[in-house]
C-alpha cells in the first residue's frame, strides 16, 4: 500500500507540476547551461523561432555545472525545461534531480568538441605534450630533484617545465570549476598528463581520491586565471596580452581563426578532422538534458528537440557544423534523434 501510495503521489506531483506550467502562461522555453554548447543552442533556438510558430527559446549561459544545479532544482515553470552540458550528467546530479521531483530526464549527445589551448597569433606557435600540461597547471608535481614525492607547483615559465619550450611566463586563462570545460580538460589534458609518472598511475588502483585530487587540481598562485563562462571574453584578452594561453571549446577557436591559434598536443592540432577522428587528445562529447514533464505543457518542446535532432541541424553537413560542432556518426544520431522523440528516460 505504501507504494502504491508514494507511486500516486508521484504522478499527482507531475500533473500539479504541468497544470501551473499551463496556468503561468510561460509560452516560451527556457534553457540554461555550458557556455560551449550555448552557441549551437543559440543558432538552433534562432532557426526554431524563424521557421515555426513559436517564440524563439530563452537561452543562458551559466556554465554545465551551474545549469544542472539549476535543472534539478524542480519542476514547474520557474525551472528551466532543458539545460546544455559539455559533459555527462553525473550520477549525484541525477539523484538530486531525483530527490527534488526532476524524475524522466532526457539526454540527448548532440556531438563532439574538442577542448583547444590557444594563445593570440602575435605570439610565436607552442607545441605541448600532456605532460607539460600537467606540470605547468597542476597544485602539486612529482619533485623536479627526483624521487616519489610531490612538491608545490615550482614552475614559473614554460622552459622551466620542458626545456625546449620558450621562457614564456605561464599564464593561462580557463573555465571556473563550475564549467563542463573545466571538467573535461581536468580528466582529460590535466590526468593524461600526470598518469604519464607510473607512481602517480599506480594511485589509481590504491588510493583513487588521492589520485584524483594530484591529476585534478589545478594550482592558484596566479598561473591558471579563472577567467569566468565567458568564452568571448577569453579571446579578447588573448589578443591584448600574446603571451598568454586560453582554455575553450574548438567552436570558439574556429570562429576566431583570424586572431587565435591553438597549440598541437601531443604533436595534434586541434581541427575538426583531428577531432572528428579522435586523433586530438582533448576532445569530449556535448548534451542537452531535458524534463518530460514540461515536454507536453511547454509550447514547442517536442518540436525544438526535433528541429535540434534533425539532419540539417547536426547532420554532417547540418548548419551546427557549420559552427564548428563536429557531427556523431549517424548510427549514434538516429539513437540519440529517436530517444529524443520518444522522450526515452535517461538510465544510468
Amino acid at each position: 500500500m505504501k507504494k502504491t501510495s508514494l507511486s500516486a503521489a508521484a504522478v499527482l506531483a507531475v500533473f500539479a507540476a504541468g497544470a501551473a506550467i499551463a496556468q503561468s502562461g510561460r509560452d516560451y522555453i527556457a534553457v540554461v547551461g555550458s557556455s560551449t554548447v550555448y552557441p549551437f543552442a543559440t543558432v538552433v533556438a534562432e532557426q526554431f523561432g524563424k521557421s515555426t510558430r513559436f517564440k524563439t527559446p530563452k537561452i543562458e549561459s551559466t556554465g554545465s555545472g551551474g545549469g544542472l544545479k539549476l535543472f534539478c532544482a524542480g519542476v514547474g515553470v520557474q525551472h528551466p525545461d532543458i539545460t546544455n552540458a559539455s559533459r555527462r550528467i553525473k550520477q549525484s546530479e541525477v539523484d538530486t534531480c531525483a530527490k527534488n521531483g526532476v524524475n524522466d530526464v532526457i539526454e540527448v549527445k548532440i556531438g563532439y568538441d574538442g577542448i583547444a589551448i590557444a594563445n593570440s597569433k602575435k605570439a610565436s606557435e607552442m607545441a605541448l605534450t600532456l605532460r607539460d600540461v600537467f606540470l605547468a597547471l597542476a597544485e602539486e608535481v612529482p619533485d623536479p630533484n627526483g624521487g616519489e614525492k610531490l612538491v608545490a607547483n615550482p614552475y614559473k615559465t614554460w622552459k622551466d617545465v620542458n626545456p625546449q619550450l620558450p621562457a614564456r611566463k605561464i599564464e593561462v586563462l580557463g573555465p571556473p570549476p563550475t564549467s563542463g570545460t573545466r571538467d573535461a580538460f581536468a580528466e582529460l589534458a590535466m590526468e593524461g598528463g600526470c598518469k604519464t609518472f607510473d607512481w602517480i598511475k599506480a594511485m589509481k588502483k590504491s588510493n583513487k581520491r588521492e589520485y584524483k585530487r594530484i591529476c585534478h587540481t589545478v594550482r592558484e598562485d596566479g598561473a591558471y586565471v579563472e577567467a569566468g563562462e565567458n568564452d568571448n571574453l577569453i579571446v579578447q584578452k588573448l589578443d591584448a596580452n600574446p603571451d598568454a594561453f586560453g582554455i575553450f571549446g574548438f567552436s570558439f577557436l574556429d570562429q576566431n581563426t583570424d586572431k587565435m591559434r591553438g597549440a598541437a598536443v601531443g604533436g595534434v592540432r586541434p581541427e575538426f578532422e583531428s577531432i572528428a577522428d579522435g586523433d586530438y587528445p582533448i576532445s569530449r562529447a556535448l548534451y542537452f538534458y531535458v524534463k518530460k514533464a514540461h515536454a507536453d505543457v511547454i509550447p514547442g518542446m517536442k518540436e525544438f528537440l526535433a528541429e535540434f535532432t534533425s539532419e540539417k541541424a547536426w547532420g554532417d553537413e547540418g548548419y551546427l557544423a557549420d559552427k564548428g560542432m563536429i557531427p556523431m556518426p549517424k548510427k549514434e544520431r538516429q539513437k540519440f534523434a529517436s530517444d529524443a522523440k520518444n522522450l526515452t528516460p535517461l538510465k544510468l
